[in-house]
């Protein structure tokens, strides 16, 4: 039997759990080699969360006070709408509880801020081999047709 989780943003105390998440993320990506994060882009990233001028947000899923995902997102302009737009960059769930709606509630969550914001869109990019993220993401947004390109500087 589940028990249920709730979402709420992160909070300062959160540190450590929410490190434990974004390694286990920055891990699923492989980011953990000779290009691996510095700790100086992690700890900007955190407190990035905690600066009212920053666009960047994050919420946390928590059951039993213990976080189980977490989800980072942040409001820019675009050159084809007149408010931001939402762009979902982060999402990651313990892999003891994938399956049970966290990422979901969490992708839902993102959505209610955009809204309350004025956005009128929320997106993301998602690896091409994340095929069992990829089923929960087509059941809950349109997949866009775009392909990412990018060139390291």
């Amino acid at each position: 039997m589940t028990t249920a989780f709730t979402i709420r943003l992160v909070q300062p105390d959160d540190y450590d759990q929410w490190l434990a998440l974004w390694d286990g993320y920055n891990r699923f990506y492989g980011r953990f080699d000779a290009t691996a994060l510095s700790d100086e882009i992690t700890q900007a990233t955190w407190q990035r969360f905690a600066d009212p001028k920053e666009p960047m947000h994050a919420f946390v899923a928590e059951r039993d006070g213990r976080l189980v995902g977490l989800v980072h997102y942040l409001f820019h302009r675009s050159t084809t709408l007149l408010n931001d737009i939402c762009y979902l960059q982060d999402l990651f769930t313990d892999q003891s509880c994938r399956g049970e709606g966290v990422g979901r509630t969490l992708i839902e969550a993102v959505y209610e801020q955009a809204r309350f914001a004025g956005s009128v869109r929320v997106y993301w990019q998602t690896h091409e081999t994340n095929a069992r993220a990829m089923v929960l993401y087509n059941d809950v947004a349109n997949r866009s047709g775009f392909l990412v390109y990018r060139k390291e500087l």
